[in-house]
């Protein structure tokens, strides 16, 4: 794992022992790792990579597992065989000792948004074991056609132009759309409709209800110079703060960046597809070429746990290669 341990924004004193100082939060880069699951006990989401050798922890009540940017249809130097590295990650999902309940893909499932891309896209995701998958679009997914053909496929009953939310064994999912008006730049903007429609979806949830919201531009300030957060996340996050556990989950910059601070943690998912450069190391973000044999070494898978004991969200990164 990569860390770059030079401000109070990271650990100085572990009092429980979790890799986590509740009294500030952590905030770590990793490029290595399959992915990652999610675990839920008793309430509260634990996540590792998946490694070959990864498993729930003893007492998880379930798990989910969250993929991002496929972009299946890329053939370029960075990686030509986007298709064959999904294959992978469905393979170590598909090892888990444990099936998770369902999937999240946060977006660029495509590349261009073709109709052969989608079709690739769904008969490799159909080899998985977990066969529900929930899904949201990333700006590679509505070009063209503003998102005409994603939610054809992928977006049947949602509201607007994709949103939604769903419970899982009494947590609260909400999939948000931030790429339909993307700013000059590459901020992602939620919207005043969706904004509106997020506050009253969460008016029926009592503060105890764990929160997981998804979307594919980080709905956090990553790399604004880049175009790397939301620009309207504040007011969505702002309808967060009576809850007492929230996890935002999300894809696009193809790198793990983690923070925990107060009650929510924030998650981006590395790519199945190709490496991006960490934030500042490049003069612009953009699919990065490394030796092929580093490459399944940058690419990974997500997994969830959820633990009733642990109260923060730790991340064990390891590589999609063996």
């Amino acid at each position: 794992m990569k860390t770059n341990n030079t401000s109070s924004e990271f650990i100085t004193h572990n009092h429980n022992k979790d890799g986590v100082d509740r009294r500030g939060f952590l905030k770590c880069m990793a490029w290595a790792g399959t992915g990652v699951l999610w675990t839920m006990t008793g309430g509260i989401l634990r996540s590792q990579t998946l490694s070959h050798h990864a498993a729930p922890p003893i007492g998880a009540d379930w798990s989910f597992v969250q993929i991002s940017d496929s972009h299946i249809g890329f053939n370029k130097e960075a990686n030509k065989d986007v298709a064959g590295t999904l294959r992978e990650a469905v393979g170590k999902i598909n090892a888990l000792p444990n099936s998770p309940s369902f999937m999240l893909h946060t977006g660029d499932l495509t590349h261009l948004a073709e109709a052969e891309e989608f079709d690739t896209l769904d008969q490799i995701l159909k080899e998985c074991k977990t066969r529900q998958v929930f899904f949201v679009p990333g700006e590679h997914d509505v070009l063209n056609d503003n998102g005409k053909e994603y939610r054809q496929r992928f977006g049947k009953g949602t509201k607007g132009v994709g949103w939604y939310s769903f419970d899982q064994k009494g947590t609260h999912f909400i999939g948000l759309v931030n790429v339909m008006d993307i700013k000059e730049g590459g901020l992602g903007v939620l919207g005043e409709e969706q904004l509106h429609w997020l506050e009253d979806d969460l008016k029926a949830q009592s503060d105890s209800t764990p929160i997981v919201l998804f979307a594919h531009v980080p709905l956090w300030t990553v790399y604004p110079k880049w175009g790397w957060g939301t620009e309207d996340s504040a007011r969505a996050l702002a309808h967060l703060k009576r809850f007492g556990s929230v996890t935002v989950l999300n894809g696009h910059i193809h790198q793990i960046v983690q923070k925990v601070e107060g009650n929510i943690t924030f998650h981006t998912a590395m790519s199945t597809a190709f490496p991006q450069p960490e934030p500042g190391s490049a003069p612009k973000p953009g699919p990065m070429k490394v030796p092929a044999e580093k490459l399944r070494s940058v690419l990974g898978v997500t997994s969830v746990n959820y633990v009733e004991t642990q109260h923060t969200l730790a991340v064990i990164d390891s590589p999609l290669m063996k």
